[in-house]
């Protein structure tokens, strides 16, 4: 088979004829590839910042938002059959560890994470796990849905975790308006009343949050954070920031209200405030790892309600560097899909 594979760090990746993955395990399942979503930490992975974390041994394959058809399953596996549409979750865990059994399976002491520590999407075929698939609602393509696996579950794991604060008469604001956050701001829409600011240089980005329901838009253009804090009354009382750098991190800690709560998804930077003022501000910072098998789950229902809808730009996997170049340069609106020959 056809993946796209990395060979040293910094380096562009080459398409390998690699062998086809088997399902040698009672709990394997194959997935042949339909489609395979670009997220920035591809780039990461390729700049070398996983090098330590992930523990692999190059050439690798990335990739860890995947969507497709099963090809093969083992004898164990029940919940699906082969030529089943599927979404993959991008954690392969054990369901038997404590983070587990209470539905912290991002957590699992066990685990492993294709597309990071293992070979991932960026192929014709994939191997996972039968705890890691869940059947697509019929009308529901993976070229249209794969992204949703990594870059919509970690936006709806977060406002997730924020609704209890998003009552009416709140505010969010959403820190970046790309492949991340038009999902983010449609999950808040669903989920609560509050009112949402997008804050993003790109006019195209904004444009596309309005489209996706952002209330109001802010360009970053210096004068953000006053123009924020003018719209606030002094401050939000959520921010959830995918960038994570450039920037980002100081204005979305100018942003929130004293005893507001940080919702920190991109990285790229460190947080750097001063204790005194995490303390005599009261403000929170909590940090966001994808998501669960039942955010994934939710997610997938809100999107056959068309309560979210992903915005795509597709590429051949062939075509993996320009890709990866329209990524880095900021030329991609929504979110980068590669999808192999014949799929």
């Amino acid at each position: 088979m056809k993946a796209a594979r990395l060979h040293s760090y910094h380096d562009a990746l080459k398409l390998d004829d690699v062998d086809e993955p088997k399902a040698d395990g009672p709990f394997d399942v194959i997935v042949r590839m339909g489609a395979a979503g670009l997220c920035r930490t591809d780039l990461h992975i390729q700049e070398g910042q996983w090098a330590e974390k992930s523990g692999v041994e190059l050439p690798y394959t990335p990739g860890h938002e995947n969507a497709g058809w099963v090809h093969e399953v083992g004898s164990g596996v029940s919940n699906v059959a082969v030529g089943d549409t599927v979404i993959v979750h991008p954690f392969i865990s054990c369901g038997f560890c404590i983070p587990c059994r209470v539905g912290d399976d991002m957590h699992c002491v066990n685990g492993s994470f294709p597309g990071i520590n293992r070979d991932g999407g960026f192929a014709d075929f994939l191997k996972t796990s039968a705890r890691s698939v869940i059947k697509l609602d019929t009308g529901l393509e993976p070229k249209d849905i794969a992204a949703l696996a990594d870059a919509g579950l970690t936006a709806i794991h977060a406002v997730k975790k924020a609704i209890p604060l998003l009552g009416a008469g709140s505010n969010a604001v959403v820190i970046g308006a790309g492949g991340l956050g038009h999902i983010g701001i449609q999950c808040l829409k669903a989920y609560t009343p509050a009112t949402v600011i997008v804050s993003d240089p790109s006019e195209k980005a904004l444009e596309l949050a309005k489209q996706t329901g952002a209330d109001e838009t802010v360009q970053v253009d210096g004068s953000q954070v006053q123009t924020v804090q003018d719209m606030t009354g002094g401050g939000a009382d959520v921010i959830i920031d995918f960038v994570g750098e450039k920037g980002a991190i100081q204005d979305g800690i100018d942003m929130v209200r004293d005893g507001g709560f940080y919702y920190v998804i991109g990285y790229g930077e460190n947080i750097d405030i001063p204790t005194i003022d995490v303390i005599s501000r009261e403000i929170s910072f909590i940090g966001n790892l994808v998501g669960t098998y039942v955010d994934l789950v939710d997610l997938m229902t809100l999107t056959a309600q068309g309560k979210v809808t992903l915005h795509t730009s597709t590429y051949p996997l062939d075509a993996i560097n320009d890709a990866m170049a329209d990524l880095d340069g900021g030329r991609l609106q929504g979110r980068g899909i590669l999808i192999p020959a014949g799929a």
